[in-house]
């Protein structure tokens, strides 16, 4: 007797069985309907790189890159799964100066990460960016927020986008005389509300600090969470006058675009990545049935030029959606419909080959048609159109061949429709 295998998943990957899939096919098709209102151009890039790209101190930085996936091929050449879309992305602007500025693009692929697994957190998923490069102004920003904001409409969920700006966290801890090197600092407190506060001043406690500095910044982190706090380190720090300036730039977008109730400023907020030089955002549900961001992003306007040695600029800002994320949301929230992918299910009682040649003729009309073909008893395949809620049932017979007719039966009113079809006519070629 053959021995059962016991198979599983990898650690971190998952399979979405067909009614799981056609819910994260409508999310993605979503979301890739709103880019392309927005008029982004769709894009695809390798999933397997160069270590040396998604290892660049230009990338990731050192929090994600300890979850990269690493390999050699034949050639003994050190190769990486992509972490992100983002890098990939930078490479392509890169590598192709012939295009034409601003470029705005979409793309929606996996990307893998050996990190902590939790609700919505995989190993292996599916993100989907929208970028722009060549637009300074916090235009670029505001019109990302707002897409967001429009996607999240359409699929009937109500998000809030936290913002804030990296300039004020880097110039509020040199006006705190933390050195450049602690910067580290960045990446603790962007953990504020995911750990309790005596772990989070442990954990600055640890980076070495001057008693001054971790007063500060403990002082800091107990205010209220205005922008009107960073103005009295405007006079003393060029860092934090930018930072006010591209937040007050962006908030007379959001209001002028009537979005602010679903955006609000966070002075905490970090995001971890290094590769982030100003505005930075992420996406929250707002009725918390996960802790997580479904979404994130900002700007990286040093990431391209870093890439190419070029001391040229590239203003670059991006946005995130996680598509596995959002999916584990619906799931939790009830919103994945029973609803069938088929629109008619045709029983054949002994006349497969006619009942293939007009399925072939419903689908040259659009509709999404099944044969039974496994010899079902008709009990069990008018069981099976009710457990799947199909709409239409066609019970295909040999005196409806010979009359050259069907029925048609709405299986929500039980009304039956008769309709002419000529059995005995070939099918066009296609």
């Amino acid at each position: 007797m053959m021995k059962k295998m016991d198979y599983q998943n990898v650690r971190g990957t998952q399979d979405y069985l067909p009614k799981q899939e056609a819910i994260r096919r409508t999310i993605r098709r979503t979301l890739e309907d709103t880019f392309i209102l927005y008029g982004c151009k769709i894009l695809e890039t390798p999933i397997l790189n160069y270590k040396n790209l998604m290892a660049s101190k230009y990338a990731g930085g050192a929090e994600i890159l300890q979850e990269m996936y690493t390999l050699t091929d034949r050639g003994e050449r050190d190769l990486a799964l992509r972490y992100d879309l983002t890098i990939p992305f930078a490479k392509v602007i890169a590598m192709n100066p012939e295009l034409s500025m601003p470029f705005k693009r979409y793309e929606i692929g996996k990307v893998f990460r050996d990190g902590p697994i939790k609700t919505g957190r995989l190993r292996e998923f599916t993100q989907c960016d929208v970028d722009i490069v060549g637009v300074n102004s916090q235009a670029a920003e505001a019109e990302l927020m707002m897409m967001a904001v429009d996607a999240f409409r359409k699929l009937d969920v109500d998000i809030l986008i936290q913002y804030n700006n990296r300039k004020l966290l880097y110039g509020l801890l040199q006006c705190f005389a933390v050195p450049e090197a602690k910067n580290r600092v960045i990446l603790v407190l962007d953990k504020m509300e995911k750990i309790d506060r005596m772990t989070l001043v442990k954990e600055l406690e640890e980076l070495a600090l001057t008693s001054d500095s971790l007063a500060a910044i403990e002082q800091f982190l107990d205010t209220e969470p205005a922008l009107d706090y960073f103005e009295q380190y405007a006079t003393l720090n060029n860092f934090v006058q930018e930072g006010i300036a591209e937040l007050r730039e962006l908030d007379s977008y959001l209001q002028a675009l009537n979005i602010m109730d679903n955006c609000i400023f966070n002075p905490f907020l970090a995001r971890g990545l290094e590769i982030y030089t100003g505005t930075i955002y992420e996406i929250f549900l707002k009725e918390g049935s996960i802790k997580s961001s479904i979404g994130s992003g900002g700007r990286y306007d040093n990431a391209i030029g870093g890439l190419i040695g070029s001391d040229q600029s590239f203003p670059t800002v991006g946005i995130s959606f996680g598509l596995d994320v959002i999916f584990t949301a619906f799931e939790l929230n009830g919103k994945v419909a029973a609803e069938s992918e088929i629109d008619v299910y045709i029983i054949p009682m002994g006349v497969e080959k006619e009942a293939l040649q007009l399925a072939t003729t419903l689908r040259q009309q659009r509709k999404r048609v099944v044969v039974e073909l496994s010899d079902k008893k008709l009990r069990k395949a008018m069981d099976k159109a009710n457990r799947e809620n199909i709409p239409n049932v066609i019970v295909l017979g040999e005196q409806e061949v010979k009359n050259n007719t069907y029925q048609l039966k709405n299986m929500m009113t039980g009304m039956t429709e008769e309709k002419s079809y000529n059995f005995s006519k070939p099918l066009l070629k296609r």
